[in-house]
């Protein structure tokens, strides 16, 4: 029964969390609020998987948020300056952040870099580059058609979640029903065997790089629809979020070990977080230590369990 619970930890404490919530204020359990979750974890939720991929292979990219907001500018920017229509300029945006993966991949297989210091060291350039570009101003001249997607609704219910639920189930295809997928897990949980057996580590290890650059382009473009506008620092509020979702919900920092419904449940426990503080009232600068506070506690109970119970 212990093993039941530390394995299924993530959805307790989400389940716990938002009956406390709800307690607390009725607010928490309308439809409004609910849809205003929805929305928020999209974004999170999009990141939260494509920083979930290079785990899996035993690395990490914390050039993802910075990475979604330089594309998602590069595209606002294809749009206004360049005259491109915008779907083609959104493409623009997210090809952009798919080579910026790609090309940390290479950085990672072929030059051996650290991808802890490599990642870390292109999260600082495209903080800059975008301070950059923006020259630290608001972008806010989007056209019609570009924040569509964040601001639509079908039957009174946003549309942008849909996105996320699409990403969603095409990872956990891509990892549960392809080559592709076991190769991932098998170059993380032991690397030397995987080469040995035949699998290309280089090439799968690049391949999760582009992809997780490819969801973050993704994200860029929905978090840029959502607020109708581009700041100077777009992105890097998700930065500690985005690392802290897939690890709480089970996808271990040595790689090898999680999946996409374990990552679903720590976006969805993280955004209860953050909303159902907001909603009770706690003063704004108690929030960050409540909700790491929280997140402390979440990740050790998974470690105790990886630990006891494997």
């Amino acid at each position: 029964m212990l093993g039941w619970v530390l394995h299924n930890v993530v959805w307790i404490w989400l389940i716990a969390l938002v009956v406390i919530f709800g307690l607390f204020n009725e607010f928490f359990f309308t439809t409004f609020n609910l849809q205003n979750i929805m929305v928020q974890a999209t974004v999170l939720g999009m990141i939260g998987l494509a920083v979930a991929l290079p785990l899996l292979v035993a690395e990490i990219d914390l050039s993802l948020p910075a990475n979604l907001g330089f594309s998602s500018a590069i595209g606002a920017l294809a749009y206004s300056d360049l005259g491109l229509p915008w779907v083609l300029a959104m493409l623009v945006g997210v090809a952009v952040a798919t080579l910026i993966g790609f090309f940390n991949g290479l950085c990672i297989t072929k030059l051996r870099m650290v991808s802890l210091i490599q990642t870390l060291s292109m999260m600082i350039i495209l903080q800059g580059a975008l301070l950059a570009l923006t020259q630290g101003r608001t972008i806010t001249n989007l056209p019609d058609g570009y924040v569509w997607i964040g601001q639509a609704a079908i039957g009174g219910w946003p549309v942008m979640p849909v996105i996320f639920i699409l990403a969603l189930i095409a990872v956990a295809v891509l990892l549960r029903n392809t080559v592709l997928g076991r190769s991932i897990y098998a170059v993380g949980g032991n690397p030397v065997a995987s080469n040995s057996a035949g699998v290309r580590v280089d090439r799968v290890k690049i391949i999760a790089f582009t992809i997780a650059g490819f969801l973050a382009g993704v994200g860029g473009f929905l978090l840029a629809s959502w607020q109708m506008a581009i700041t100077s620092n777009q992105g890097s509020s998700y930065l500690l979020y985005a690392i802290a979702a897939p690890i709480i919900g089970g996808v271990s920092v040595f790689g090898g070990r999680g999946n996409v419904v374990g990552v679903l449940g720590g976006v969805l426990l993280l955004t209860v977080i953050q909303v159902g503080l907001a909603i009770i009232s706690v003063p704004s600068f108690y929030v960050g230590m409540i909700g790491g506070l929280m997140i402390f506690i979440a990740v050790a109970i998974d470690a105790f369990r990886v630990r006891y119970f494997g």
